[in-house]
């Protein structure tokens, strides 16, 4: 019996070692992987819900359940779960699902980055009401900005006679948009730091 059970762990480690390099091929390689067809589709359907698209990650995540053994379903219908829940900007529901995969939750602030994005850019599925709801407060946001930076700007130029507004606001739009970008870029150092420290 003992031989039995070291050849079913040997091929479980063998497996996962084959799904840890899967999430290094590209979509293409993926779509014609045959070995580990379900792995790679639910792989696939994780990428679609990073990019919002939440109707293909559904699509994936159905093939990946059909093609998978009985014995990994539970686990691929918990990781669709999450990953539409992410792609659906349900941030409640994917804090629910993160934990039933046993992974930790996402933290605070990712869940209000997820719940604002939710009110600024609603998933296709929400109603019509939503999506109104969304272009009003970006028009608004834009407008707080504009206005925060032709502050900031007037502000500056006090002590050397202040601004018009034309060239106020066109100053406070390229200081936003600088801004902006420094959040951006300090943003994306972050995540890739924390990939390589995860990786």
């Amino acid at each position: 019996m003992a031989p039995k059970q070291r050849q079913v762990r040997i091929e479980q480690r063998g497996g996962f070692e084959a799904i840890q390099a899967l999430e290094q091929r590209s979509d293409e390689e993926l779509e014609s992987e045959t070995k580990y067809k379900s792995a790679a589709l639910a792989i696939l359907g994780a990428r679609a819900s990073e990019r919002f698209d939440a109707e293909s990650a559904r699509g994936y995540f159905q093939r990946a359940i059909a093609a998978a053994r009985p014995q990994e379903r539970m686990q691929i219908r918990r990781m669709a779960d999450a990953s539409l829940a992410l792609a659906e900007r349900r941030a409640g529901d994917l804090k629910d699902a993160v934990e039933r995969l046993g992974q930790a939750p996402p933290s605070g602030r990712q869940m209000f980055a997820l719940r604002a994005m939710g009110m600024l850019i609603p998933p296709a599925s929400a109603g019509i009401l939503a999506r109104l709801r969304g272009i009003l407060l970006i028009l608004a946001l834009i407008i707080v900005l504009l206005a925060l930076g032709l502050g900031l700007v007037e502000l500056i130029s006090l002590p050397f006679g202040g601004l018009g507004l034309a060239p106020g606001v066109l100053l406070g739009l390229f200081l936003v948009i600088a801004v902006l970008g420094v959040i951006a870029a300090v943003g994306r150092r972050r995540r890739d730091r924390a990939q390589k420290a995860t990786g």
